[in-house]
């Protein structure tokens, strides 16, 4: 069975750069209709403002912690494609925190940040997916794709709140699969180490010695391409994967097989 998802329709949050935006043209590269999801609308005309007139590809600016911008984000996709097939929850961030300060409000910050706009957008998008599929009873309905991070099972003292945050995309991914499966919607993360994506370039750019610390503590000793996640959501989103759900799937060249408490997961 091939990987195949031409000629289906994927919203990929998080789209305008990074990761985002990598899977985003690997799936419209592949034959996907996508739409391109971000609240940095500078960002996505200027990646995708060329592309977009025409063809497989759109983009949606927005703020997507606002539940009516998430109505508004199904209704332009299913504006310009008329269905929607595939999801992936990609948009995320990541701030310090301190886990003894009681002032420190980042957990909340990164809870409706990272999880809140993903459960939401799942919700409302599951449900488009069952009515396409009414009366089908044999037929994959759908499959989301919730991007997530090795920090979810890993202590480090100034990352509590993005740990905190993607602990719970994965049990949300977990819950939702499960919620899902009586209408063959699966529902699967990918758990990262360190990629190169924006947030990642930037502190790399700030701390040079990061990146060695992080090709340290990694037995395939380098950070990943944003390009190399992007076959692998491709698998996870076609019928190929059609048995697996539920699943967080590591991609982390090796790091959580070491597991050093101080080494940093980005």
């Amino acid at each position: 069975m091939s990987f195949s998802i031409a000629g289906k329709t994927a919203i990929v949050t998080g789209g305008a750069n990074g990761i985002g935006l990598a899977i985003g043209r690997h799936f419209a590269d592949a034959g996907a209709n996508v739409m391109f999801a971000d609240m940095d609308e500078k960002r996505l005309i200027d990646e995708l403002g060329g592309q977009a007139e025409d063809g497989n590809i759109r983009y949606f600016a927005g703020d997507l912690r606002e539940k009516l911008t998430i109505a508004n984000l199904l209704s332009a996709t299913l504006d310009a494609f008329d269905q929607v097939d595939i999801l992936i929850n990609g948009a995320r961030q990541v701030i310090p925190s301190d886990p003894l300060d009681p002032d420190d409000d980042s957990v909340r910050t990164l809870l409706n940040q990272n999880l809140m706009p993903a459960l939401r957008l799942s919700q409302l998008v599951s449900k488009r997916m069952i009515k396409q599929a009414d009366g089908d009873e044999e037929n994959p309905a759908g499959s989301i794709i919730n991007l997530s991070s090795i920090a979810a099972r890993r202590t480090h003292p100034d990352l509590m709140a993005y740990s905190v945050s993607t602990a719970a995309l994965d049990q949300m991914t977990r819950s939702l699969a499960v919620a899902l499966a009586p209408n063959r919607i699966r529902v699967n993360s990918i758990a990262l180490g360190s990629v190169m994506s924006a947030s990642l370039q930037s502190t790399l750019k700030e701390n040079r010695d990061f990146r060695d610390d992080i090709e340290k503590h990694t037995p395939l000793a380098r950070i990943a391409s944003a390009t190399e996640l992007t076959e692998t959501a491709q698998f996870l989103a076609s019928d190929a994967a059609g048995f697996i759900t539920g699943q967080i799937l590591t991609i982390d060249g090796g790091r959580t097989l070491l597991d050093p408490v101080a080494a940093p997961a980005h």
